[in-house]
């Protein structure tokens, strides 16, 4: 699978020019968040049809991670005091998306939450259609009425 980004994408966003030490992480976090990104999206793009938004997200969650791999949630410079919490969770110093950018990306992937309902029906069974507001029953042709107004049966 190819990364959804490049690494010169990648350093345009950063403040600072990549050693190659950075660039070596950078690259593995290329790879991370473009698994991750086809993870949540439920799917694979080939390269260079990658949409654009999924690139972006990549790009995102990568520069967050190189801006802070260690996950500091606090530094203060006068006594060298740093400090992690558990607010990032298991996320902390690693690439990740947000919950806002998991639910963007199954969106884009197609993956869409909600309801769905499916038809069933019995083995070898024969549907029969009836008018709305009444119910089949045996014999055919006597059906029950289900429903007190047959123009607005809910």
């Amino acid at each position: 699978m190819a990364n959804f980004a490049t690494l010169a994408e990648l350093q345009a966003r950063l403040d600072w020019t990549l050693d190659a030490d950075e660039e070596r992480i950078a690259n593995s976090a290329l790879e991370d968040a473009s698994d991750l990104a086809s993870h949540y999206a439920g799917r694979d793009w080939p390269a260079g049809a990658v949409p654009r938004m999924v690139r972006t997200m990549v790009l995102k969650a990568c520069k967050r991670y190189m801006d802070n791999p260690a996950g500091y949630t606090q530094s203060r410079a006068g006594d060298e005091t740093t400090g992690w919490n558990d607010a990032q969770g298991e996320d902390a110093g690693t690439v990740h998306f947000t919950n806002e950018e998991q639910k963007l990306l199954a969106g884009i992937g197609g993956r869409k939450p909600g309801l769905f309902s499916a038809q069933v029906s019995a083995w070898n069974s024969v549907r029969r259609e009836v008018s709305v507001g009444l119910v089949p029953v045996d014999p055919p042709g006597a059906d029950f009425p289900f429903f007190a107004d047959e123009v607005e049966p809910w």
